[in-house]
C-alpha cells in the first residue's frame, strides 16, 4: 500500500472516526462551559443592578403568591406586619465563614393577612452537633422589614423534616406554607437587609453575593484545545504511517536523510562537550 492510500484502510477509517467523536465532545464541552459562564454573569449583572436597589412594595415584584421573576433575585421589598414567632422555623446544616449552623426562619403575617418567610440569618451549632444556640428573638409586634428576594430551593432526596424540633432540611417554600396552614407566599423568600424596630440581638445576617464568573472561560478553551490536539495528533499518525509505508520511495528517503543531515547540525560536537564538561567542574569549584 503506497503513498496516501492507505488512509482509506478500514483501521484509518476508524481513526479518523474517533477523532471526529472526539473533537464533537470536546466541542459539546466546550460550549456547556460557555453556557455556564453566560449564566455566571447573568447572576452578577443582578448582583449589580438589584442588591442595592431601593425598597419597593412587595406588590410591585411578587403580584402572586406564587410568582417570581429570576431578574427580580437580590431585589429588595419593603415589608409591614407581624413576626409569628410561635412559628419560627430553623433550616439545618447551613455553612457560614467555615463553620455548620442553622437559618431562622420567621413568618411575617403582612397586613393584607398574607404570610412571608423571613430568614432573619445565620446562628451557630451548639456543642452537640445537633441542637441550635440561643435563636435572638424577632422583634415582637408590628414590624417593617426589608428583605432582598430569593427563589424558594427544592426538595432534597433523602432529607426530612424533624418536626419535633421544626427544623427543616431546606428552604421549600410550597411545605412551609403546608405546615403554616394559611395563604403564603411560596415563589419566593427573603433575605433580612434590616429591622424596624431594631433588635438588640439579631442573628449574623446573609453575605454578600461574590462576583465571581469562575473559571469557565479558561475550561471552554482548554476543551477547544483538545479538540484542535486531537486533529494534530491524528495528522502526526498519518505523517509517520507515510513514512514508514514509503520508506523505499526516493523522495521519502531523501527527506529522511535531510533531517537526519539537520539534526546533526544541531548537535554538539566532541570538542563542545568536553568543554561543557570541563566548564561545568570548574564551576563546581
Amino acid at each position: 500500500m503506497k503513498r496516501w492510500s492507505f488512509l482509506w484502510s478500514p483501521r484509518w477509517l476508524g481513526y479518523l472516526s474517533l477523532v471526529l467523536v472526539f473533537a464533537v465532545v470536546c466541542s459539546l464541552l466546550g460550549a456547556w462551559q460557555f453556557a455556564r459562564r453566560g449564566e455566571a454573569r447573568t447572576e452578577i449583572d443582578r448582583i449589580d443592578s438589584n442588591y442595592d436597589s431601593q425598597p419597593v412594595a412587595i406588590e410591585t415584584l411578587l403580584p402572586e403568591l406564587d410568582s417570581f421573576d429570576d431578574d427580580d433575585k437580590w431585589s429588595t421589598v419593603v415589608l409591614t406586619g407581624e413576626y409569628l414567632i410561635g412559628e419560627q422555623m430553623l433550616v439545618r446544616g447551613r455553612p457560614f465563614n467555615g463553620r455548620t449552623g442553622f437559618e431562622v426562619l420567621t413568618p411575617l403575617q403582612l397586613e393584607n393577612g398574607a404570610i412571608f418567610v423571613v430568614d432573619r440569618g445565620w446562628i451557630p451549632v451548639a456543642d452537640d452537633g445537633l441542637s441550635p444556640t440561643a435563636v435572638p428573638a424577632a422583634p415582637a409586634g408590628r414590624v417593617t422589614v426589608v428583605v432582598r428576594l430569593k427563589a424558594g430551593e427544592v426538595q432534597i432526596s433523602g432529607r426530612t423534616t424533624i418536626e419535633a424540633s421544626n427544623q427543616l432540611a431546606t428552604i421549600h417554600l410550597p411545605e412551609i406554607a403546608e405546615r403554616l396552614g394559611r395563604p403564603a407566599y411560596t415563589g419566593a423568600y427573603g433575605l433580612v437587609a434590616s429591622e424596624d424596630p431594631q433588635p438588640t440581638d439579631a442573628p449574623l445576617p446573609s453575605q454578600r453575593p461574590v462576583r465571581d464568573e469562575g473559571p469557565h472561560l479558561s475550561y471552554a478553551l482548554q476543551w477547544y484545545v483538545f479538540a484542535l490536539l486531537g486533529f494534530i495528533g491524528y495528522g502526526w499518525a498519518i505523517r509517520h504511517e507515510y513514512r514508514v509505508l514509503n520508506a523505499d520511495d526516493p523522495d521519502v528517503r531523501a527527506a529522511a536523510e535531510d533531517r537526519l543531515r539537520r539534526r546533526a547540525a544541531k548537535a554538539p560536537t566532541d570538542a563542545e562537550i568536553e568543554d561543557g564538561l570541563i566548564d561545568s567542574g570548574e564551576a563546581r569549584r
